[in-house]
């Protein structure tokens, strides 16, 4: 069939060679069906500027992770920013928790609180707080 510019354009089955993939298919369907193998990358930390070695186990684990972007630190890097200030989740360089007094507002008991009690707010003990908490929520 000629194309605007006079020049036979050819069908597709004429294009892709046989046992070519479908572009139109999944390619998470495709990847599982053709293992893709992974190569070892070479990558330069961000705070120390040494290269490290970012493996294929490694972007595989990244991979069924759903992580896009390669590590931007080395190992040693990356340890050091999750013990240090820079780490999230899980309390991790929290350091000690500054502990506040107060008394339980249910049994009167003393509880230690890791926040400064306002006094608009009821503050429980941990005993009174986990009898509290298997009940089902409350408003206040």
């Amino acid at each position: 069939m000629p194309s605007s510019n006079g020049v036979r354009s050819k069908a597709r089955e004429d294009i892709l060679p046989t046992g070519s993939p479908d572009l139109s298919t999944d390619v998470g369907q495709y990847e599982e069906d053709h293992h893709v193998t992974l190569a070892d990358k070479t990558l330069t930390c961000r705070d120390c500027s040494q290269e490290f070695v970012w493996t294929s186990g490694e972007q595989e684990f990244y991979q069924s992770r759903g992580l896009q972007n390669p590590p931007s630190r080395c190992p040693t890097c990356r340890a050091a920013h999750r013990a240090g200030e820079g780490g999230r989740g899980g309390g991790a360089g929290r350091g000690d928790r500054e502990m506040f007094t107060a008394t339980c507002s249910s049994c009167g008991k003393e509880a230690r609180v890791p926040f400064q009690p306002r006094g608009d707010k009821p503050v429980y003990c941990s005993d009174c707080f986990q009898q509290r908490q298997s009940s089902g929520p409350r408003r206040y």
